[in-house]
Order: C-alpha cells, then sequence, then structure tokens
C-alpha cells in the first residue's frame, strides 16, 4: 500500500509538472508556439523574450505553484509519520523529494509537449517554497540580483539555485534539517545546470541573450 501511494506520487509530481503552462499563456496571449521562438522553451524566460512582462509573470506563478502543489500533495497522500517500506524506516519527507525531483523532471520534459519544456528553475524554486518559503525566497532573491546586474536571466538562475543549496548546508549541519533536503537540492541543481549547459557556452563566448531583449 505504501509503495503504491510512492508511486502515486511520482506519477502526480511529474504529470502537475509537465502542464505547460508558458505554451498555454503565449497562445492565449499572443497565438504562437512559444516552441517555434528564441530558446524554444516554455519557461517564463523565453515566454518574457517573445511575449511580454505581464505574460511571463503569470507563466512565473503558474510554473512555481503547480511545483509547490506536487509536494505539498505528497505529504497529504503518503502523511507526516515515519513510513516503514519492507522492513526499513523511511522519513515521510522522502516523498516531498521524489515528488519534487518528478515535478522538475516534468517541467523539463513533459509529457503533453513532446518532452519539450523549460530548464526547471521556477519548478525548483517551487519545490523549494514548499518545503520552505524563506529558503526559496532566500534562492529568488538572489536570483533576482543576480540577473539584475549581470543582465543575463541564465547566470541568476544558476546562482539563485546554488545560493539555495549553500544555505541548506548550516541548516542541516546546525538546524538538524532532514539531509535528504540537501540531496535533493543537489539532485535537482544538476538538473537544472545540464539544462543550462548551452547558456553557459554562451555566456563563456559573449554571446548570451541580455535581459529584456525581445525576439518578437
Amino acid at each position: 500500500m505504501i509503495i503504491a501511494k510512492f508511486i502515486a506520487v511520482v506519477l502526480i509530481g511529474y504529470l502537475l509538472g509537465s502542464i505547460p503552462f508558458g505554451l498555454i499563456i503565449a497562445k492565449l496571449k499572443s497565438n504562437i508556439d512559444i516552441r517555434n521562438y528564441g530558446s524554444g522553451k516554455t519557461g517564463a524566460t523565453n515566454v518574457l523574450r517573445a511575449v511580454g512582462t505581464k505574460a511571463s509573470l503569470l507563466v512565473i506563478i503558474c510554473d512555481v505553484s503547480k511545483a509547490t502543489g506536487a509536494v505539498l500533495l505528497a505529504k497529504v497522500i503518503v502523511g507526516s509519520g515515519l513510513i516503514n517500506i519492507a522492513g526499513i524506516p523511511v522519513e515521510w519527507q522522502a516523498a516531498q523529494v521524489m515528488a519534487g525531483l518528478a515535478a522538475v523532471a516534468g517541467h523539463t520534459w513533459p509529457i503533453f509537449t513532446k518532452f519539450k519544456g523549460g530548464r526547471g528553475v521556477t519548478a525548483f524554486f517551487g519545490t523549494i517554497l514548499a518545503i520552505s518559503p524563506p529558503l526559496a525566497l532566500f534562492g529568488g532573491e538572489v536570483l533576482a540580483i543576480s540577473a539584475l546586474r549581470s543582465k543575463h536571466m541564465s547566470l541568476g538562475s544558476i546562482l539563485g539555485i546554488i545560493a539555495t543549496w549553500c544555505m541548506l548546508i548550516p541548516l542541516t549541519i546546525i538546524y538538524n534539517w532532514p539531509p535528504i533536503y540537501l540531496a535533493y537540492c543537489l539532485a535537482a541543481i544538476g538538473l537544472v545546470i545540464y539544462q543550462h549547459r548551452d547558456n553557459m557556452a554562451r555566456l563563456r563566448h559573449g554571446t548570451e541573450r541580455r535581459l529584456g531583449e525581445r525576439i518578437l
């Protein structure tokens, strides 16, 4: 029974993460397929460049919400006590991180759009928001400040998620936060940075698009 619940948590997380809000909002606002413009991603940054600020903010809210919902639902489905799987005690936070990874993976490779989605940044912060709102706020502030100062959203995104993980280290050591959150954050960061490999190449060569540039 508990294994079935964990399977449900992963499936729900992935399906929620797969909802292509960037594609939907760009279609409703400008009647375009966002995958045919700019980076071809369905995330908020590409929507910002192709459609505009209001549409991009709406995408951010929706993408963060779907990932937050996936993690919160995981706790509801599995419960908040110690779980016994095949005689092995497992903390309920394991369900949260499984749902979180599934949501980020769904956002990145959504089943509804032939596995062509975003880079996972907003979904990542959505999962962190469900775990710890202050931590998500801290990482989001680092992202915003870095992006505004450098004029590169990709750089801000990378620094924001790394800062989130760095803040988790003292929280884990000093305040005894579950180490599984630290492991989750590291795994999610690896996935998000992998999705930014083309951005990092352009940053090195000085050809990365600057914040505010429009493609339409």
